[in-house]
Parts: C-alpha cells; structure tokens; sequence
C-alpha cells in the first residue's frame, strides 16, 4: 500500500536561506571600521555587566565573609579579569606593615610575631645583625679591660685572705687540741701530736687502748669543729663565684647597654621592640660567655690565617665580627637567639598586595616550619620559619583557582579556619596528630586581614556550596556569562578585543572581512544568531592562528579566508575520531540509511565531544510494537546505559500515546525502542521524538524516509522542544549524505525554536542554496510525522474517530486489535 498523500506540503516546513546563518555585513555591523587597527582598546571585561557590578560590590565590602568567588565556564576571561580589577584596585590602597618573628626568650618554642612599617622590617634585621657583630667585639673587650681585671682581682684576693685565715684557725684549733693537719688528696687527716711532731703509726698502736679511745674522742670532736670552719670557707668560695658571675653580668651588661639603648631609641614607637630590646639586654647580660668564646674562636682562626698568609693578615686588622662565619659550617649559630627573621617584607610593595598563588598547596599558602639536619638529628629555630602566600597577602588580596585549591587535601580547610578566626597560623602539616614526641615551634599567629578571591568552573562552586561555611565565607559570587547580545555595542568591543590582541601581541590586523568571519563564529560559539559567545580565549586562538596564516602569506591584513582556513586547521586538529566514525558508516560498519523509507526506523542526531571539540554524528533509532501491556520498553535502560534525563523522555512518551489512544479503552501495547550499534552511555531527551516517531511508524505500518535525519525533544502534549547542539546535528547528517552522495532528497528535521540557533557552515548553507540539501522546521510531533512519513497524521474527527488511512487512524486501529488479542487470551484462560 502506498501511504504517500499528495497534499502533505513539505515546503512550507523549510527554514529559508536567510534564517540557517546571520551573517556580519561589512556594510552594516562593521560600517564603523576598515579593520581593527581603527578602533580603541576596550576598558574592563567585555559583556559582563553582571559580573562587574557584583565584584564592585564585593571589592568595596570590607565586612567579615564578603570574599569572592567568581565562577563561570573556562575560557571567559575570569582569571585575567580578576587579576586586572584588582590590581588596579590596589594601587590605591595602602601598603601593609612588616611582619617578624623574633625569640621568645621566656618560650623559646613560642616565636613572637611583631609587626612594623613597611620597610622598615629589614632595616630593623639588618639593625641586630649589627648589634650582635658589635656585642661580639665590645662584651669581650669589656672582659680584657683593667678595671674589669682590677675588680676581679679584689674578689679573688678577699676570697684568698679569707680562705688563708680560715685555714690558719683550723689549724691553730687542731694544735690546741693536740692534732696536727696532713692533707690526703680532697681529706683532712688529724694526726694526734707527741712532742710538737706528727706521731707515727708505730707509736700510735703502742699506746693503750683507753688512750687510743680517748684520742678518737677528742680527734671526733675537732673534726666536727673543723667540718664548721670548711663550710665557712665553701660559703665564702660561694660568695665569690656569685660576686665574679654578676661581675661579669655588670660587665656584658655595662658594655651592651648603650648599643641597645641606640636602638631602642631608633624604634622607641614600637612598644613591642622596645620591650624586646629590655629582654635583649637582660639575655646577653646573663649570656656573655657566647660572646666570649665566640671571640677567642674568631680571634684564633684569624692567626691560623696570619700564619698561613702573612700578606693577607694586614688587611684583616680592623675586621669585626660577623655571625655569617658560622653558616658555611656545619654548626649553629649561637648568636640566633638575637636574630630576626623578616617574614614578610613589604618594603618594594606599591598599594596593597596582590598575590596569585598558582600552586595554592598547604605549604605555598600558609607557610611552614623548615628543619636542618645537624649531627644525626634534625633542629629548628624561629628564623626557618617561613611564610606562605596568605601571609603575603595579608592586608590586600589573594587570588585562587578553586581546582587548584581543591587538589590539596589539607589547603581548603585550613584556608576556611584562616578567615573565620582572621589568623595566619604557620603550623606544618600533622603537628596536631603527631604520636611520636618531636621538637617543633608554635610561632604566635599573626592577624589576618585578607580578601580572598576564589576563581572556578560551576562545577566547583556547587561542590563547594555543599560545605556550610562556604556561604558564610565566600558571600559574594561573580557570575560570568558565556554570551552576550549581538548588538552594535558589542560588536565594536569585539572588534575591540582583536584589535587589542593584534596590538599587544604584535600581530597582523583584521580587515573588515576577517572581522566579520570572527563575529559569526562569536555566535556560532554561543549557538544563537542574536548572541555572542564571550569565550575570548577560543576568538583569541583563532586571532592568533589566522594572524599566522596571513604573516605566511606576506599580507598586510588578516582575510576571511585565513580566518575560514585557521577554523578549518583546529578543526582538522581535533575531528580524527569524527572521521573514523564517518568512515564506519562509509563501509557500512554502522548501518545508517540515506535513501529510501522504513517501517519502525529513524535516523535520530547526537553530539560527541571530545578534547574540547564537539561533533554530530546520526544513530538508527528502531521500534518494534507487539500485543502486551508493558507499554514503552527502553532497552538502553534496561541494560543500565541510559542517563536519567534520556529515561525520563522515554517514560514522556507513554503519555503521549495514552492522551491519543487509550482515552477510551485499555492501552494494550507493548514496544521496544533502542539505539542500534550503540554501546556506550546514551544521555539527553533530544531523541525522544525521534523515539516516537519509530514507535507510530511501527504502530501504524506506515515508513519513515530515511533521507531525513531528527531531533527535537518531546512533551506529552506533543510539543517539539528544543534542544542543544543543533548546528553540530545539521552539519553532522549533511557530511555523512555529501560522503555517500547528495541527491536532492536529504535534509534534517529540528525544532522550530531552534530556528535562531542556526549559525551552519558555509558548505551546507550552499547546498540548500542549491536545493540539493534542506532544513526543516517544526512544532509538533504530527507536523514531524507528516514530513517524515508524507501521510497526514490525522485529527479527530466530530464522531471521536481519526481520518481513514491517517497515521493516528492507522495506529489506532492496530492497537484495537493488539486489546482484541489481549481479551481473546484473557477469556481462554
């Protein structure tokens, strides 16, 4: 039976020339300039109005959490905008203090932070290494002065004249009781006396024992005697000591002294310097021998050197100390205890800081705590700490990209705790959890004053917007648009922007041809004809590539031809796996019709992408209907390779077909839809009329043309929605028809509101041109079944029947007797 109906229009589904491409006319939209070295360079972020207001405001709040996160897709221009607003923001701002960690002489693990003003944290670093070469040289000197040496003496001499004495009644006192003294090593020994001498052993052991007892008796009480007079010689030995260290305490501290005082003077503004000098003081007082040894060990290898070198001794007469000497050996310096460390030095910044970390890990940003390898074990001291960029950045901005950021587990949390307590903590990674006891250093956090800027995909903001104090902490979110209308405006900014690139990068320039070439694939970008993609990157790439063309070329101007050939190139670069699939349907691998009409089958359109690059390629879409009450069968889900959005179309369908045909009776029908040779993933409702129409081809009997490709989602209403990557779709089916041949007859089927989304290549624009290929537009799954099939669908007539020999009549009735069989087999059983 031959379905055709001869009144079924098909023309009046066509989508005019006119409609497939909006052109840029040189004459219209680019009336304004010859080329693009007429026009002035753009000022801000092209077509993002939104997203500049709001980092207006988020830059201009100081209030705690207002940090930003600006997210959109890659490729916008959200990393240089960033970096651009606000660096010129921070011109104007003020330049932050300094920021040192100096010995807590009190918790030596406890570094102290202070701060000063910018630059002057180095000259203050530079002020203790002068101190501490000075104290080298003064303190000893101190110690080889006369009246140093002159008060020493009169302690030692005291010392002696008492000890003499005490040593003279001890023995006075052993001869009154008739004991004489020999001293043994460290012991006294009380020998008894006979006759003004020493008794020997012999005469002692001759004498009776009650003497011999007697003696012990009173040698025990001599002793006890003489023990008293010892200790009062070990006090005074006591006294001595103490009156020699703080003779030496006076010494360092008389000679110390007015050094400090310098300085203590210099930054007397600073509180927490002046304090620190007090302790400084107090320290090398109390510390003087470091000084000292120190001194002899410098003055040692200084002749060591003389010996060596006696030409080169006379030029190393008015050296001074330098506590360098100990970092090209391999001991610590014991001078760093009056060293300090310049942890953040602002002294070259201009404004505020704006600091880009590009490999935001734990370390980079938050600093750490370093460790040297000395003698089997490892050591730290507070100047091996070491800042990190949020340190950097305090008092200005810190810009991050979210997935960089991400990619260290540690990184986000501590960043998170850095801006809720406005604390810089520099704490190296597992300190809180060690279970082995090691030295390590506590360093006082410093106050946290920093805006952060996060940079992302949506991808990541969503991910992050799971956390709760991601909303709290990041309150503002910049939203870059991937399009922006087509109007005269931006359409100047765009030319703006190539002009711009051509300039700074040393370029060709456009003429108004390759400009208007570079304004269509802008909304070829964005898939509509009254949009402009603001993917800048991509335009940047072609300006860059066509520039290339044209140098090779010896021309003055970039042409549309070398912009067309520079699209062609990248494509070319990136379309292997799209000619591969091309040439498996060529050899009929993958079995896609062209020509000629079957029963159930539809050439539905899909989109690949891959690296970047995003393709269309035609799939056969089969339906088979038979008796049963399973309704629709999706085999792609029921083999788990169907995506929720693609299940949900199918699922649509079921009421579709229920509104038409079981309105009055049971909706007896059970049909399989499948995507033949697909064995991946299928997602996306695009095809679900595609999947329609076969299953109604299959109900009704009536063939599809398979020289029509489709796409277009469906509701249950019957309405064709639109759907994305529809120029991709088109330009997909024309390669494969133009591979196998053109015959006047092949076309595409879309959505009629897809219609301003058209922006084809020239080749398939020519060849409707021609009328050897051809665009169809429509609204509803009837229009589509009437063009694909040429029998009307059918509407229900006065009496509730549809149209003899129409599709939906046709389908209706399979369906009555598909319920007939159904109840035949119910009654049997």
């Amino acid at each position: 039976m031959d379905y055709i109906d001869e009144k079924v229009n098909i023309e009046k589904y066509k989508v005019p020339t006119d409609k497939l491409k909006r052109s840029c006319s040189t004459d219209d939209e680019l009336s304004f300039c010859g080329s693009s070295r007429e026009v002035k360079f753009p000022k801000g972020v092209i077509g993002q109005d939104r997203a500049v207001k709001a980092m207006e405001f988020g830059l201009s709040m100081s209030a705690t959490g207002y940090n930003i996160f600006i997210l959109g897709p890659q490729g916008t221009g959200k990393s240089t905008y960033a970096q651009s607003v606000v660096g010129h923001l921070a011109e104007n701002g003020s330049v932050p203090n300094d920021w040192c960690y100096i010995n807590n002489f009190s918790d030596w693990d406890k570094p102290l932070a202070i701060s000063l003003p910018a630059g002057q944290g180095k000259n203050f670093q530079k002020d203790m290494e002068k101190l501490i070469s000075n104290l080298a040289v003064y303190i000893p000197k101190a110690f080889e002065g006369s009246a140093y040496q002159q008060k020493k003496d009169d302690i030692v001499q005291k010392t002696n004249d008492k000890m003499a004495s005490i040593l003279r009644d001890i023995e006075k006192i052993a001869v009154d009781a008739g004991f004489g003294i020999q001293q043994a090593g460290t012991k006294i020994l009380l020998i008894p006396l006979k006759d003004n001498r020493l008794i020997t052993p012999d005469e002692y052991n001759q004498l009776p024992v009650d003497k011999k007892e007697e003696i012990e008796v009173r040698r025990n009480k001599l002793a006890k005697e003489i023990d008293d007079r010892i200790r009062d010689g070990q006090v005074q030995q006591r006294i001595a000591e103490e009156q020699a260290v703080e003779l030496d305490k006076q010494t360092a501290y008389a000679a110390a002294e007015p050094l400090i005082n310098q300085l203590k003077e210099k930054y007397r503004e600073i509180t927490a310097i002046v304090e620190y000098m007090d302790k400084v003081l107090k320290d090398a007082a109390e510390n003087h021998s470091i000084f000292r040894s120190v001194h002899h060990m410098f003055n040692e290898e200084l002749a060591t050197e003389a010996q060596e070198d006696p030409e080169a001794a006379g030029e190393d007469e008015d050296m001074i100390f330098d506590s360098r000497v100990f970092e090209s050996k391999d001991t610590r310096d014991p001078f760093v205890r009056y060293k300090v460390n310049l942890f953040v030095n602002n002294e070259k910044t201009a404004g505020a800081p704006v600091i880009i970390e590009s490999n935001p890990y734990y370390y980079n940003l938050f600093g750490k705590i370093e460790y040297k390898s000395m003698m089997m074990t490892t050591m730290t001291d507070f100047t091996m700490i070491k800042a990190g960029a949020i340190q950097r950045a305090n008092g200005g901005y810190l810009i991050l990209q979210a997935k960089d950021l991400l990619m260290d587990p540690y990184a986000w949390d501590a960043l998170k705790k850095a801006l809720k307590y406005k604390q810089a903590v520099v704490e190296n990674i597992g300190e809180q959890s060690r279970f082995v006891p090691t030295v390590t250093l506590k360093p006082q956090p410093i106050p946290l004053d920093v805006k952060v800027i996060l940079v992302g995909s949506y991808l990541y903001y969503y991910l992050l917007s799971s956390d709760e104090d991601f909303k709290k902490l990041f309150k503002v979110n910049v939203d870059f648009d991937v399009e922006m209308e087509r109007t005269p405006e931006n359409i100047q900014q765009y030319v703006s922007f190539i002009g711009s690139v051509c300039e700074k990068q040393n370029l060709r320039h456009f003429n108004n041809r390759a400009l208007a070439r570079v304004v269509e694939l802008g909304s070829r970008m964005a898939e509509n004809q009254n949009k402009l993609s603001t993917r800048f990157n991509v335009v940047s790439e072609i300006v860059y590539e066509s520039s290339a063309l044209a140098q090779a070329d010896n021309s003055e101007f970039v042409d549309s031809y070398h912009v067309d050939k520079a699209i062609r190139n990248k494509k070319y670069r990136s379309n292997m796996l799209e000619e591969k699939m091309q040439e498996q349907i060529l050899r009929k691998k993958v079995l896609i019709d062209t020509e000629g009409a079957v029963v159930g089958q539809v050439n539905g359109l899909s989109v690949m992408e891959t690296s970047g690059y995003a393709f269309g390629i035609p799939s056969r879409i089969t339906a088979r209907t038979y008796t049963g009450r399973q309704g629709i069968i999706n085999i792609e889900r029921e083999t788990e390779m169907s995506g929720n959005i693609h299940s949900k179309g199918v699922l649509t369908l079921n009421g579709y077909l229920g509104g038409k045909f079981a309105q009055e009776k049971q909706f007896g029908l059970t049909a399989q839809v499948t995507f033949e040779q697909l064995y991946g993933g299928v997602e996306g409702d695009s095809a679900s009329s595609a999947e329609l129409y076969a299953i109604l081809s299959s109900l009704s009997n009536v063939p599809i043309k398979q020289n029509l490709a489709v796409t277009g989602s469906v509701n249950q209403m019957g309405e064709i929605q639109p759907i994305g990557g529809v120029n991709e779709k088109i330009e997909g089916f024309f390669d494969i028809c133009s591979i196998k041949g053109l015959t006047g007859e092949q076309g595409v089927m879309i959505p009629q509101s897809n219609v301003d989304n058209l922006m084809l290549k020239d080749e398939v624009v020519e060849a409707v041109q021609r009328g050897t290929f051809h665009i169809y537009a429509v609204k509803t799954i009837e229009e589509g079944l009437e063009l694909l099939t040429g029998v009307k669908a059918g509407e229900k007539e006065i009496y509730g029947e549809y149209p003899m020999d129409s599709i939906f009549y046709l389908a209706d009735q399979r369906l009555s007797e598909f319920n007939r069989i159904l109840a035949n087999a119910a009654g049997k059983d």
